[in-house]
């Protein structure tokens, strides 16, 4: 029987309350439980819609319908959530506000930053997924998750390479090395806070963490789950793409209790 931590029932019961429209997800995926996939797909823009596809394998299932481009999603690490960056329109180039869907209820939510802030450019979430981290030019601001009145305040300077963390893609818990660009930018490499960075994957566009003990690698329109220890890769089969699938971001299953 699959079971979810009680930590994860909670933080998920919290988002649930947000109240909302149609579940996108309900009947492909369980959310909180399932491994699954989030990503970007759509051309001639910046942003796109969101999609998810289990983990797996199957068709692409929509999760968002806007007139807008959304772009730069990162799940909650239950699963539960998913934070993006919406554009003004379908063509504009530069993300413009920071959401929150509850992808139990289908209920967006918006970040609203201070006036005085920079467009978003990135956002994440921190381990226990009760606050997101947003990039805004050279400023880092962090937000309650929703319900939570959304409080956005600018993080300290002494704090701020604890919140980058949460921009990263790390690996391992506790985390022990972070995804980042090789010396050759088409490349991914593994670093870890000593010794030299070691390649991941050849000509990858994008890796998402999967769990505790693996990591989603993108090649070309190929999505690999790669173990962090011994171990072979697979492939997620994904059917019914749209057009540019890229920045994925995944929920690699909950963690069964221990008994």
């Amino acid at each position: 029987m699959r079971s979810r931590s009680s930590a994860g029932l909670a933080v998920l019961g919290l988002l649930a309350g947000c109240g909302g429209s149609l579940p996108p997800l309900r009947g492909h995926i369980e959310v909180g439980t399932d491994p699954f996939v989030i990503f970007v797909g759509g051309t001639g823009h910046a942003g796109g819609d969101l999609y998810a596809v289990p983990g797996s394998g199957g068709a692409a299932v929509p999760v968002t319908f806007s007139a807008v481009g959304e772009m730069r999603p990162s799940l909650a690490p239950n699963g539960g959530a998913v934070a993006f960056l919406r554009g003004g329109t379908l063509r504009d180039s530069t993300p413009g506000s920071v959401w929150v869907m509850n992808l139990l209820t289908g209920a967006e939510r918006q970040i609203a930053l201070p006036r005085d802030a920079p467009p978003p450019s990135l956002v994440g979430w921190n381990a226990a997924g009760t606050e997101l981290v947003i990039r805004a030019g050279d400023r880092l601001y962090r937000s309650p998750v929703p319900p939570a009145e959304a409080t956005v305040t600018l993080v300290p300077a002494p704090e701020r390479a604890r919140a980058e963390s949460a921009l990263s893609v790390l690996l391992g818990r506790p985390a022990f090395a972070r995804v980042v660009r090789c010396a050759d930018p088409d490349d991914l490499c593994v670093e870890a806070d000593t010794g030299t960075p070691g390649l991941l994957a050849h000509h990858a566009s994008a890796a998402a963490r999967y769990g505790d003990d693996s990591v989603l690698v993108q090649i070309g329109n190929n999505l690999l789950v790669r173990p962090l220890g011994p171990g072979h890769a697979r492939e997620i089969e994904w059917a019914g793409m749209p057009p540019a699938p890229r920045e994925p971001t995944a929920f690699g299953g909950a963690t069964p209790e221990p008994r």
